[in-house]
C-alpha cells in the first residue's frame, strides 16, 4: 500500500472514532445532584411571664413648692440668702424694719402692767367688802358694785396680755423665714422695697425637688382597655417601677414609683394623670421638664416572644412568620404581635406553645419548601464532598473559559 493511501485510511478511521468518543462521553457523564435544602435557624417558643410596658408623655413638677410672702407690712432693711441656693425650713429670709412693731408690744406691755395694778385695787376692795356687807357696815349694793369692778379688772389684764401676745408676734413676723427646705429661686423685691402683709406678688419662690413628681398622662381608653384585661383575668397588675427617659433620649439612672391615678379624665385631652415619685438627689431633673415614663402596668402570664427578626409584614401590615412545619417544610402563618419587649415582638395570636419559628436564614426560605432546619445559633454545617466536588469543577470549568 502506497503511503498515500495509507494516510486516506488513517484520515478515514480518524473521522469515524472521534464522534464515536464524543458520543461515548455524552452517554458516561453522570447527572449533577439536587443541591441540599437550605438551612433555617429556629427557636421554639413557649409561654412566659411578660411585663406589658408602655412608654407615656409626662412633666416633672416639684415634690412641694411655697411662695414666701410678708405678714406685716414695712420696709425690707436686709435681704439674707442667696439666689438659686438650698435653704432650710426657719432659716430668715429678709428682715423687715421692725422699729414700729417693737413699740407697739413696749406699748402692749405697759397697758398690761396698768391693767394688772388696776385688777390688784379692784380685787382688794372687793374681798374688803364682803365680810362688811355680811355685817350690813356696808350696803349691800356697794359689795356688788365692788365685785363687778373686780371682774371687769381681772378681765382687762386678760384682754392686755392678748394684746401684747399680738404685738409681739407681728414683731417675730418682720424676720422672714423659710417656710419649707428647698431651691429658693429669684428675689422678687429688694432692700428698700415697701411691702405689705396682703400683697400679692411673692417675695421668693422655694421648691423642693428632691424627691420630685413626674406626671404622666395615659389616654381614658387605653386605662379602660387595661382594666377591662385585669377583670378578666389575662392579666395581673405589675409592680409600679417607673423608668425615665430624658429629654434628650438618656435613661434616668433612678427609678420612680407610682404613687396614684387620678380618678377624672381631662375633658380637653381625654387623658388621666398618672403621678410618678422620683429620688434627685443631684437636682437632675428640675420642674418643668419634658420626660417620657417606661412602665409596666400589668404582666401576662402565658405571654410568647418571638424575635423581631422572625417577623415580616405584607404590604396591607399582616405580620407573620415561618415556621418548621412537618417533613421538615417551611410553613407561613400569620400572627397578630402587641408590642416590642426588648428585641422580641410579643405575639397574642397565631401561635402556640413549642411551635418552632423561623428566625436565621428566611431570605433563602419560601413556603412549602424543604429546609434543613437547626436550632437558632448553632454554627454552619460544613459543606458535604459533593458540594466540594462540584465547587471545584465550577472553578475549572471557569478557569477553562466555559
Amino acid at each position: 500500500m502506497t503511503p498515500l493511501a495509507r494516510s486516506g485510511r488513517i484520515c478515514r478511521v480518524a473521522a469515524v472514532l472521534v464522534p464515536a468518543a464524543i458520543a461515548l462521553a455524552a452517554c458516561t457523564k453522570k447527572t449533577p445532584p439536587a443541591p441540599p435544602p437550605p438551612e433555617a435557624g429556629y427557636v421554639v417558643v413557649k409561654a412566659e411571664t411578660v411585663a406589658l410596658m408602655v412608654s407615656l408623655p409626662g412633666r416633672t413638677s416639684a415634690f412641694e413648692t411655697s411662695d414666701v410672702r410678708p405678714q406685716v407690712s414695712g420696709l425690707i432693711k436686709a435681704r439674707q440668702f442667696t439666689e438659686g441656693t438650698i435653704v432650710r425650713r426657719g432659716q430668715t429670709l429678709y428682715q423687715i424694719d421692725p422699729s414700729l412693731y417693737r413699740a407697739a408690744v413696749n406699748q402692749a406691755q405697759a397697758n398690761l402692767q396698768s391693767a394688772q395694778a388696776n385688777s390688784e385695787s379692784a380685787v382688794a376692795k372687793a374681798q374688803r367688802y364682803k365680810p362688811l356687807a355680811a355685817m350690813q357696815a356696808v350696803a349691800q349694793q356697794d359689795y356688788v358694785d365692788a365685785a363687778a369692778l373686780a371682774k371687769q379688772a381681772v378681765a382687762s389684764v386678760a384682754q392686755n396680755r392678748a394684746a401684747l401676745d399680738t404685738a409681739k408676734i407681728n414683731l417675730g413676723y418682720t424676720t422672714v423665714p423659710a417656710p419649707i427646705t428647698g431651691r429658693i429661686g429669684r428675689s422678687l423685691f429688694t432692700t428698700g422695697a415697701l411691702v405689705t402683709s396682703n400683697q400679692t406678688e411673692p417675695l421668693a419662690q422655694i421648691q423642693r425637688l428632691d424627691p420630685i413628681y413626674v406626671d404622666i398622662q395615659q389616654s381614658s381608653a387605653d386605662l379602660l382597655a387595661l382594666r377591662q384585661e385585669l377583670g378578666k383575668g389575662g392579666v395581673v397588675p405589675s409592680a409600679a417601677t417607673v423608668r425615665l427617659a430624658l429629654e434628650d433620649g438618656t435613661i434616668f439612672p433612678l427609678s420612680g414609683t407610682l404613687q396614684f391615678a387620678e380618678a377624672v379624665v381631662d375633658p380637653a385631652t381625654g387623658a388621666v394623670t398618672l403621678r410618678a415619685r422620683f429620688p434627685n438627689p443631684q437636682g437632675l431633673l428640675l420642674p418643668g421638664m419634658y420626660v417620657r415614663a417606661k412602665l409596666s402596668q400589668a404582666t401576662t402570664n402565658d405571654g410568647i416572644l418571638v424575635p423581631q427578626a422572625a417577623v415580616t409584614r405584607d404590604p396591607q401590615g399582616q405580620a407573620s412568620v415561618m415556621l418548621v412545619g412537618p417533613d421538615n417544610k417551611a410553613v407561613s402563618r400569620n400572627v397578630v404581635t402587641a408590642q416590642t419587649v426588648g428585641g422580641n415582638w410579643l405575639v397574642t395570636s397565631g401561635l402556640k406553645p413549642g411551635d418552632k419559628v423561623i428566625s436565621e436564614g428566611l431570605g433563602k426560605v419560601k413556603p412549602g419548601q424543604p429546609i434543613h432546619a437547626v436550632p437558632a445559633g448553632s454554627p454552619p454545617a460544613a459543606p458535604s464532598k459533593d458540594a466540594e466536588k462540584r465547587a471545584e469543577k465550577a472553578d475549572k470549568h471557569s478557569a477553562r473559559g466555559g
